[in-house]
This record gives C-alpha cells, structure tokens and sequence, in this order.
C-alpha cells in the first residue's frame, strides 16, 4: 500500500508546473498577504533623529511652501475646474455646472465664495 502512494506522489505534481510560484507556498495558511507598517514602526526603522530638523520629513510639519500654484477646484462639485465665471466669480468644471452658477441667487453665490475666502462685501 505504501508502495503505490510513494509512485502516484512521482506520477502527481504536488504543484502545477506552469504557474511560477504557487499561492500556498507564496503565502503559507493564516498569514496575510500584505502587511501595513504604522507609522510609529516607519519613524522608529528610518531614524528620524539623525537628520536635519530642518529637512521635511514625516515627522515635522514644518516644510517650505509648494512651489507648484495651486489646484482650481470647482465650488459646487469639487473637480478640477479650468473655467470661472466672471459675473459671479465661481469656479466650475462643466457646462451644465455653468447652467446651475448662472442660476444661483445672488447670497447662495456670496455663501460659495465666503467658503472659498473670495467673498466680496456688497453694500
């Protein structure tokens, strides 16, 4: 009996010869396939302390402002927007965003741009 196990073993692969690396192998039963580090474990493995304190990193907070101008964005849906209206100063992304700024009544308009920090006083 123990005979014909031991030749159907040589007769069946335990793997399939095709595929490169089997999944049981690759990730043994139990484990997870991808482990997160917390970023207590990345400050403690990159030794913050030996670097400049003015270098940013992920430590400080501290960094020099962005040299790239900053992102346009759509005051009603909030994409991209390439396109302002000149009458109400709102952003937006489309023509049918466009339709609805042009709709507005004039304290919603006041209320987006005072989100935005763009109000204009009217009195």
């Amino acid at each position: 009996m123990e005979a014909e196990v031991i030749k159907a073993e040589l007769v069946l692969p335990t793997h399939m010869i095709f595929k490169r690396v089997q999944t049981y192998e690759k990730y043994p039963k139990g484990q997870s396939k991808v482990r997160w580090k917390q970023l207590k474990q990345i400050i403690q493995a990159e030794n913050y302390q030996n670097y400049d304190p003015d270098e940013p990193n992920y430590v400080n907070i501290e960094s020099p402002p962005s040299m790239q101008p900053c992102k346009r964005i759509c005051d009603i849906t909030g994409f991209e927007a390439p396109y302002y209206d000149p009458r109400t100063n709102l952003r937006y992304a489309n023509a049918d965003v466009f339709k609805l700024v042009r709709s507005l009544p004039n304290e919603y308009v006041q209320r987006y741009l005072a989100l935005r920090k763009a109000a204009v006083v009217l009195r």
